[in-house]
């Protein structure tokens, strides 16, 4: 089995401004540097919102087109740039749709993408989506994505793509710790531990009214 490399956040960024744009402007595509790094850096529908120099741009290009996610054209005065995540990957449009959003908004439920998706490929439904979350996560050259483990509060799971290696859950975990401590304030602590010291209270005077009753009955309390 070919083991796919782990692509970097801007490497996945490009090949998703790739999926999205050659089906929203078909007339731009393939797209020129320019419009890549517009796409790339875009403040709506992205997350997180990046800001990628053209160097960074270019370096990331030159390792795709290594691994052949890209096919650069020289027509015009400009070059050109297109994704070959089908070919590569060996999957159908619509699994590019659901990989491009993604890779371009992160972890979504399968309704998420369906609605995110609407222009890149119109699934027919929501069980749609999930039969072909489940065909890239079940893949036999190796998975593509991930259901996470679902979010307290939450009544679907979310999905990840694996391009960029699998997921750190420890970190979510702390972050998830961290956020609930944050909103336990001083005064539910000192609630709490005025609670303790009243049940304590409680305890020694039940303790003691056991121990006389035990010395009048002269049975022994232990």
């Amino acid at each position: 089995m070919h083991t796919l490399p782990v692509l970097s956040l801007l490497e996945t960024r490009i090949l998703g401004v790739l999926a999205e744009k050659q089906r929203t402007v078909p007339d731009s595509y393939p797209l020129t540097l320019n419009s890549l790094i517009s796409g790339c850096n875009q403040k709506s529908s992205r997350d997180p919102v990046i800001e990628a120099s053209e160097s960074e741009v270019l370096v990331a290009l030159d390792s795709l087109r290594g691994l052949s996610f890209l096919v650069e054209t020289s027509g015009g005065r400009a070059s050109r740039y297109a994704h070959n995540i089908e070919k590569v990957l060996r999957i159908p449009t619509q699994s590019t749709a659901l990989l491009a959003m993604l890779m371009l908004r992160g972890p979504q439920t399968a309704g998420e993408l369906r609605i995110n998706c609407e222009r890149l490929h119109k699934f027919a439904d929501i069980s749609s989506v999930e039969s072909f979350l489940v065909e890239l996560a079940e893949r036999a050259a190796g998975g593509l994505v991930l259901e996470l483990p679902r979010q307290p509060g939450s009544r679907e799971n979310r999905w990840t793509h694996l391009l960029s290696g699998m997921p750190v859950f420890e970190e979510s975990v702390q972050s998830r710790i961290a956020t609930v401590s944050a909103d336990v304030t001083v005064g539910e602590i000192a609630a709490l531990k005025a609670n303790v010291a009243r049940l304590e209270a409680e305890v020694g005077d039940l303790r003691k009214i056991i121990e006389r009753l035990c010395t009048e009955l002269g049975v022994s309390a232990a």
